[in-house]
């Protein structure tokens, strides 16, 4: 139990000391917080008038998909992190110090959970402003909240590992963008699946995104009636998005844990 608690102590210090960054370099969060509000202005203005919603409201249709899209981008900032503390020689700082060895990973994502909150927030206040609504309840928007946190709290554990192999915030940037964004696209986040193309189509069906994205929509009541739900992932989105969860979890988590020991035992 003292184990455990150190840990716990050992990782709210990280936690905080990230936290602490971003009130410093202000830049880090402005640049977030932009992006999201870009696509959601882009896409519910510019855009949102080409793309037809049979029976729905895109804009509704829409928020749930940038809120899947942007915490994914925001579990990104975990490997970059990561790679930017091994380039400075930072954890090796952290390696003379009497912390359990877990707590450094523990304690950025959960700094990166903290920072997709704020931003899931800003956005929620943006998408109200161009007409998105919650349609369901208050426990059904919080389940659709979490869910994406929780997504992103997976994916950031990936990034995590990433970050120790990577090694420059330049090389994994570069190396993020390539494959999050066709991640995050071929899905149902911005248009409806029915529109795709047969192999894109399967691609998009069996995506976790496209779960996820459902699941929030579906919880925030943002579903346009007829919306094709012709594989068991998407009639069962929440099921299929936690048990992604749950499997990335299972794999990353020891992984990253390993890796960051190796890294910092050089």
């Amino acid at each position: 139990m003292n184990g455990v608690a150190t840990a716990f102590a050992d990782g709210s210090v990280i936690a905080k000391r990230n936290l602490l960054k971003i009130t410093r370099i202000p830049d880090l969060l402005v640049g977030t917080l932009i992006s999201p509000i870009m696509f959601i202005l882009l896409f519910g203005y510019v855009f949102g008038g080409a793309i037809g919603v049979s029976g729905g409201n895109y804009r509704e249709f829409l928020v749930p998909g940038i809120f899947a899209q942007t915490v994914i981008f925001g579990a990104t900032i975990t490997g970059a992190g990561i790679a930017d503390d091994m380039q400075k020689g930072i954890i090796e700082r952290f390696r003379s110090l009497p912390m359990t060895q877990s707590s450094v990973l523990a304690g950025r994502t959960a700094s990166d959970v903290v920072l997709n909150v704020i931003v899931t927030v800003i956005m929620s206040l943006t998408g109200l402003l161009i007409g998105w609504r919650i349609r369901t309840s208050f426990l059904d928007a919080v389940v659709g909240y979490a869910l994406l946190l929780l997504f992103a709290y997976a994916v950031s554990w990936v990034m995590g590992l990433l970050g120790l192999l990577i090694r420059t915030p330049e090389a994994f940037n570069n190396l993020t963008f390539l494959t999050i964004f066709p991640l995050t696209f071929i899905t149902n986040a911005f248009v409806p699946l029915e529109t795709f193309p047969g192999p894109l189509k399967v691609i998009a069906q069996w995506n976790p995104v496209s779960t996820l994205v459902q699941a929030a929509r579906e919880r925030f009541g943002n579903v346009p009636p007829g919306t094709e739900l012709g594989t068991w992932s998407l009639q069962n989105s929440e099921l299929y998005t936690l048990l992604w969860i749950v499997g990335t979890l299972v794999v990353f988590v020891p992984l990253a844990t390993r890796q960051y020991r190796r890294a910092a035992a050089r």
